[in-house]
Parts: C-alpha cells; structure tokens; sequence
C-alpha cells in the first residue's frame, strides 16, 4: 500500500471498530471517561443495534458526508 487512495480504500473496508483504533493511533488521544464507558458498551454489544441502524442507513443512501 503506497499511495493515499489505496491507503484510503482500505480504511473503507474496515469495520467501525477497526477505523475507530485507526482514528486513535492518528490522531493520538488519550481516551478520558466517556471514551473508555463508549469502549465497554461497545464490547459487550449494547450499540450493536445503533450501529446496524446506521449501516442500513449508509446501505440506503440516507447518509450524506459532512463538509
């Protein structure tokens, strides 16, 4: 992988979990409260169902990317 689009099309094959550590390791925070509480729901399945509503809204063509 060596260009920015190719690096850029496998960040888009990844699963949000997975973007979310990319996210991490590139911007370089410390995750506080919220972040470590956000990571627990997470792991143990409580935004499954949030996250399935967004990918069904992503799939349809109802989400539109920011500026």
């Amino acid at each position: 992988m060596t260009t920015v689009e190719e690096i850029k099309a496998a960040i888009d094959r990844l699963t949000f979990k997975e973007r979310a550590e990319v996210a991490r390791h590139l911007h370089g925070w410390v995750d506080d409260g919220w972040d470590e509480q956000m990571k627990r729901d997470f792991d143990e399945g409580k935004l499954d169902s949030l996250l399935k509503e967004v990918e069904r809204d992503i799939e349809a063509g109802r989400v539109e990317e920011g500026p």
